[in-house]
């Protein structure tokens, strides 16, 4: 039997700062059918970055959105988490409009724009605040996405 222990302090209570680079590169996704994914994520204008076969039992695809510097993958044989197991993927925008527009306009289903006040309001935030405004969509196999309005970032997240 093995135990973890659960510290009660925020992790600047008693560590220094990371003083090695980290960076979120791949987020895999779980599908099912690898060729309806890669074809469901073309239509977002992502680049294909890779498609690699190594026999029957193994194949990745890598995929990046304009200007982002992470990726998602899927495939056979990638990931044992079951298709449509991910939820609330985020994906930022500076003009939510814009890309719930351009989304549906490539065939893709978005739910309406809201926003946050005490519960989920219809429409764009009021007042235009960062981090206030979403839409959301999900993969063929049903992984869920939300699309977030950020146009001023929070402190230390230039």
């Amino acid at each position: 039997m093995s135990t973890t222990h659960m510290s009660t302090g925020t992790a600047t209570d008693f560590h220094e700062p990371a003083s090695i680079d980290m960076k979120i590169e791949v987020v895999a996704i779980p599908v099912a059918d690898v060729d309806r994914a890669k074809a469901f994520y073309e239509l977002f204008g992502w680049r294909l970055d890779v498609d690699l076969v190594r026999g029957d039992d193994f194949r990745v695809v890598q995929m990046t959105p304009r200007h982002s510097g992470c990726s998602i993958a899927f495939g056979k044989g990638y990931t044992t988490a079951e298709p449509g197991s991910l939820q609330r993927l985020e994906v930022v925008v500076e003009d939510i409009e814009a890309a719930r527009e351009d989304l549906v306009s490539r065939g893709i289903e978005v739910s309406e724009i809201y926003h946050n006040d005490g519960g989920q309001v219809p429409g764009v935030d009021p007042e235009r605040r960062s981090y206030q405004s979403y839409a959301s969509f999900s993969d063929p196999d049903g992984n869920g996405w939300l699309i977030q309005e950020i146009t001023a970032r929070l402190p230390g997240r230039e």
